[in-house]
């Protein structure tokens, strides 16, 4: 892979994380606060493309650890891990 798309990637891939990790952050604080909420769509959405930020949030904050939807982040951060693992095999041809 090109260095420049690389790092493109990567960049996108941390602030995704960011925001992810941000509005789980942020539904928290408005359901403790009784503020208006982000939709749970949205949430999940932000997980599927930022799994590391959206986990680790949940964690952090004991947020959304309840609800069974949300049972879904582990795996979306599951396949996030196994594609990183086949690009990173498929780059060093061990494919």
């Amino acid at each position: 892979m090109d260095s420049s798309i690389f790092v493109l990637v990567l960049a996108f891939y941390i602030i995704i994380n960011s925001t992810a990790f941000l509005a789980f952050a942020y539904d928290k604080h408005k359901a403790q606060n009784s503020g208006w909420r982000i939709f749970e769509g949205t949430l999940l959405v932000l997980a599927f493309l930022g799994p590391f930020g959206a986990y680790g949030a949940m964690l952090m904050f004991r947020h959304k650890t309840r609800k069974i939807k949300f049972y879904l982040v582990p795996l979306f951060l599951i396949l996030h891990i196994a594609v990183m693992v086949y690009l990173a095999a498929m780059e060093l041809n061990l494919t």
